[in-house]
């Protein structure tokens, strides 16, 4: 029998089955009903008419965060939109929405218009800086949640600048958090009855950045907390390429300097060998080690390392070596579900014995299932289909 190009959501888990209304747009949301969606979850999206989600101006990530969701378009500013609306809120388990605070409300769609229809419903409600508090009504994006969660509090260099990633880390800490308690609410049952989860998108990466602010509370230089290290870097080989080291613990880092002291006499020396000193000592050994590794190029550095058992790994700075890295490859983590020719997706990154196939089917054309979801004649009787 032949595979079906699209298989049917694991029968295994606990989100299979659950309908989820996700209203919201761009980024975090998305990014956490993709989730929720990948492991089974019937998420359909509902988009205004016309333009929908203004992410779909950006294909490529637009079809990587909304793979296995079903869309529907409804004009919620629309009596018959917003009514048709709540006809489908009494066939599903949870809404997620990101509106400024006290939007949904003036819609005549906030939690209590929504539990009077369905009252074990759970609403999932993504916001810059949650639903109360002085900073509520705050317009925001990523850069100001990550510059108030104390990530540039935290040094990563021996200069101590700190400088912002490229990698969206804000809006997906928030979006990974409303993911978890999610599916922690749906996972309880209908016993318990719905309830509102009010996810602060600056909170969420204010709670990761905090465990490594927190503690340099009382020290007058960040850098005297030993984050920053010389030997767990990044540096430069002969021929330009990069590798990074992290000899952490005293055994690597003895292990390392014993395995190339005939190569270089300058590392035959213990006065490093414990982690405390190393630390204090972060520019010396740093100098020292940029050296080192800039005499041989990266071909060299990659067998001898390997050969050595060191905690290194090449620093991939290009999509293409991305896709190319051996390790991604073999465990199978990218695939180009649809064109051959689109961009690659990388699949649930957690494999399970039961099995979950990631890719079953595409992101969703605007309103492609406006007619499945919610009956082929929307001027008739309206017929709520699910997707079990």
């Amino acid at each position: 029998m032949t595979t079906p190009a699209h298989p049917a959501a694991p029968a295994w888990s606990s989100l299979t089955g659950r309908r989820i209304l996700d209203l919201s747009r761009l980024l975090p949301g998305p990014y956490a009903t993709s989730l929720l969606a990948d492991l089974g979850a019937d998420v359909i999206k509902v988009e205004s008419p016309g333009a929908g989600d203004p992410l779909r101006i950006a294909p490529e990530l637009f079809e990587a965060l909304n793979r296995n969701k079903r869309s529907i378009t409804l004009d919620l500013r629309d009596e018959d939109g917003r009514n048709t609306f709540l006809d489908l809120v009494r066939t599903a388990d949870a809404v997620v929405e990101s509106f400024r605070p006290g939007v949904l409300d003036g819609m005549g769609l906030g939690l209590a218009a929504l539990h009077e229809v369905n009252p074990r419903l759970v609403l999932c409600s993504l916001s810059g800086y949650g639903q109360s508090g002085p900073y509520a009504q705050k317009p925001g994006h990523e850069l100001n949640f990550l510059g108030l969660s104390g990530f540039f509090a935290v040094p990563g260099r021996l200069d101590g600048e700190i400088t912002r990633p490229g990698v969206r880390i804000g809006d997906m800490a928030g979006a990974m958090h409303a993911a978890l308690a999610l599916a922690a609410a749906l996972g309880a049952g209908t016993d318990t009855g719905g309830q509102h989860i009010d996810v602060s998108l600056s909170e969420s990466i204010t709670a990761w950045c905090s465990l490594f602010a927190l503690p340099l509370r009382d020290l007058p230089d960040p850098l005297e907390a030993g984050l920053v290290q010389g030997d767990n870097d990044v540096f430069t080989t002969a021929d330009g390429r990069r590798l990074s080291l992290a000899t952490f613990e005293d055994k690597f880092w003895y292990r390392f300097r014993t395995g190339l002291a005939a190569d270089f006499p300058a590392l035959d020396t213990p006065d490093y060998d414990r982690r405390a000193v190393r630390t204090a000592a972060r520019q010396t050994v740093s100098d020292l080690l940029r050296g080192v590794f800039r005499a041989r190029d990266h071909a060299w550095w990659q067998e001898r390392l390997d050969g050595l058992g060191a905690p290194w790994a090449p620093v991939l700075t290009t999509p293409a070596e991305l896709l190319a890295d051996p390790h991604t490859t073999a465990r199978r983590l990218f695939d180009t579900p649809a064109d051959p020719a689109a961009c690659p997706q990388a699949r649930f990154p957690v494999t399970f014995g039961a099995r979950l196939d990631t890719f079953r089917t595409p992101a969703p054309a605007l309103g492609e299932h406006t007619r499945e979801v919610l009956g082929a004649e929307r001027s008739g009787p309206v017929r709520l289909q699910r997707w079990d």
